[in-house]
């Protein structure tokens, strides 16, 4: 099964409910009393990515799209606490092939990550990018640097835990990641299909 059959299914999806997204705050104080990880303040948007020339295009769109809304996330969010500016949500492509656009922030604005990927999935949504959309993620971080990412499914509209072991293997934490899954039942729309699940290695934050 590939990656587009494990993220999308070969059923028919649930309709994307982007909202879905800004129940993570919640949830975050959930997961750090139920488990002790707390946010990094780094959220990812992972799309398919078109290659060769048409790849160069849908860059420049995307980019396009969120140069237009800068102005409407810079009225939101004028500064951090510090004073500085916000900073750019970043494009990049993992050695996998997929694409993320990316939000970094301090760990203390998870809901004001959450609005940057909101409005990166509404927008890319909007302007025709819906079909290429993947899934979301907000990073996680407990002791000893061990590392978790919610995700959220766009097809699906669900959420699930990865929570990749340290080293250059490419070993998750199954244990820990059924604990999440019990623990937030009552705070996010978990996905209950295990084999959706997908590992999602290289992605950004973790």
């Amino acid at each position: 099964m590939g990656l587009l059959d494990i993220l999308l299914g070969r059923t028919k999806p649930a309709l994307p409910d982007l909202d879905r997204l800004f129940a993570l705050p919640s949830a975050a104080i959930t997961l750090e009393a139920a488990a002790g990880f707390t946010p990094t303040g780094t959220g990812a948007v992972c799309f398919a990515t078109v290659e060769g020339a048409a790849f160069e295009q849908t860059h420049r769109e995307v980019q396009a799209l969120l140069d237009a809304d800068a102005d409407r996330w810079g009225s939101a969010r004028p500064s951090d606490a510090e004073g500085e500016a916000r900073a750019p949500v970043e494009l990049s492509q993992d050695k996998y092939g997929y694409s993320w656009l990316v939000s970094r922030r301090s760990p203390d604005q998870l809901s004001d990550l959450v609005n940057d990927l909101h409005a990166v999935n509404s927008s890319m949504e909007v302007n025709g990018f819906g079909p290429q959309l993947l899934c979301s993620l907000a990073s996680f971080e407990g002791e000893g640097g061990k590392r978790l990412a919610l995700v959220y499914l766009y097809k699906r509209g669900t959420f699930y835990p990865f929570a990749p072991l340290p080293g250059d293997g490419q070993r998750r934490d199954n244990a820990l990641e059924l604990q999440v899954k019990a623990a937030l039942a009552d705070d996010l729309r978990m996905e209950q299909d295990l084999s959706r699940w997908f590992p999602v290695w290289g992605a950004p934050g973790l």
